[in-house]
């Protein structure tokens, strides 16, 4: 069964690169956010209502909801708002070695060669992509995308390592971090006076969101990795690739040949500096 969790969170992953494009057609970044958060907390509070417990451990998502869902889906829609799809996903999709970066000063990490020359090709393979291939110009079409982009993997990495220090139960730990996350962007939204009813293809694609990139597709990672780490983490190198297929199929975006051979020198990047 755990095989089926992984393929299945798999498949799911592949296709939110389409659905956010899509809802972004209809909504601005930050409205895309606040209804695929509201349905991610709908469906954590049923799954938790249960077991519901407020105690002070939970203050802790006063800071992890801050990060995630707040700061790094606004930084991450903010990106695909501006970037084709195939661009804002490969950029998102080097958040492991902003990991590898991240973990020196946080962890006390130190890398080794391998890991070195992992780095180096994998943020290669993201200058071929953000560039098209121009890497000596460095001619980026929308710096503040590309930025955006990289600063998403770089939020999300450091949410990751501080999210190993929490030893809640997954359910727990989303329902708090959505319930202090939304009062985050519910804020912004009033601030920004944003706040409006969507038409309902928007309003479909961030409860699709909400569903499948923010909720029931963690819980399928969640059961598939308890079970079996190898099958799963292998897996997930599919997911990039996949979602090419899902991104010109679905949105139509001609598939530059510079965007593959990015995401391979990501993949390859990431692999080599996996083992240390």
């Amino acid at each position: 069964m755990s095989k089926k969790h992984a393929v299945g969170a798999v498949l799911l992953w592949s296709t939110v690169a389409s659905a956010f494009k899509l809802s972004l057609r209809y909504m601005s970044p930050l409205q895309l956010l606040f209804y695929a958060s509201l349905t991610s907390l709908v469906l954590f509070g049923i799954l938790y209502a249960r077991e519901f417990r407020p105690t002070r451990e939970n203050l802790r998502s006063a800071y992890l909801g801050l990060i995630n869902p707040f700061l790094y889906y606004t930084v991450l829609f903010s990106a695909y708002d501006r970037l084709p799809a195939q661009e804002a996903q490969a950029l998102n999709y080097t958040w492991p070695l902003m990991l590898v970066l991240l973990s020196v000063p946080m962890l006390g990490k130190r890398p080794g060669v391998k890991t070195v020359f992992g780095l180096f090709l994998g943020f290669l393979g993201a200058i071929i992509v953000a560039t098209k291939g121009n890497v000596t110009g460095l001619n980026f079409t929308d710096p503040i995308g590309v930025a955006l982009g990289l600063g998403s993997a770089v939020i999300w990495a450091g949410y990751w390592l501080l999210n190993l220090r929490d030893g809640r139960p997954l359910i727990e730990k989303m329902f708090w971090n959505f319930i202090f996350g939304l009062a985050y962007i519910s804020v912004a939204v009033a601030v920004s006076g944003e706040f409006s009813v969507p038409p309902l293809q928007g309003l479909a694609g961030a409860v699709y969101v909400g569903l499948f990139e923010m909720g029931v597709t963690f819980l399928l990672w969640y059961r598939a990795v308890e079970s079996d780490v190898a099958f799963a983490s292998n897996l997930a190198y599919l997911v990039p690739f996949l979602s090419l297929f899902f991104i010109s199929l679905v949105l139509g975006e001609r598939i530059e040949p510079t965007t593959v051979l990015g995401l391979v020198l990501i993949v390859v990047g990431i692999l080599l500096g996996r083992g240390e």
